[in-house]
């Protein structure tokens, strides 16, 4: 297995219902190292520019409009394997579907408010953190 990075964002839902903490655990417990962490909020545009990926599909406007609501926190993961590793962790997108003892079963209100995100490769995951944290930030923080 390859040493990989994938970016989690805890999202403004997560973030209102003070979920900061129990999710930074549920990471840790899982084997993840954390290389960079921040709260920030999102504009409609950078959250807009961060789904470009999503234009055009149905849910793009909501997302942006959800995401670009309140605070949200990014963070930098690394572990082997961490693409389908943080995957298995945040469980499916809809909680109704997740299994048991994943993040968003535990902390997710529906399939839009869903708690985290997850990149979905490692070229996205490596292109996501970039978006969030510079090389230098990443490096200082990690080391």
């Amino acid at each position: 297995m390859a040493l990989e990075r994938t970016l989690c964002i805890i999202k403004p839902d997560a973030v209102r219902a003070g979920n900061i903490g129990n999710i930074i655990a549920h990471i840790q417990k899982e084997g993840f190292r954390i290389l960079a962490l921040r709260m920030t909020s999102l504009t409609q545009k950078s959250a807009g520019k961060f789904y470009e990926v999503h234009r055009g599909r149905p849910f793009y406007e909501g997302l942006v409009e959800f995401m670009s609501g309140g605070a949200c926190v990014p963070i930098a993961l690394e572990k082997e394997n961490a693409i389908a590793e943080w995957r298995r962790v945040i469980g499916a997108t809809d909680p109704a579907e997740a299994a048991a003892g994943t993040i968003r079963k535990l902390y997710a209100k529906n399939k839009g408010e869903n708690a985290v995100h997850g990149s979905d490769s490692v070229e996205n995951g490596l292109r996501e953190i970039a978006f969030f944290f510079t090389e230098a930030e990443l490096a200082e923080l990690g080391a």
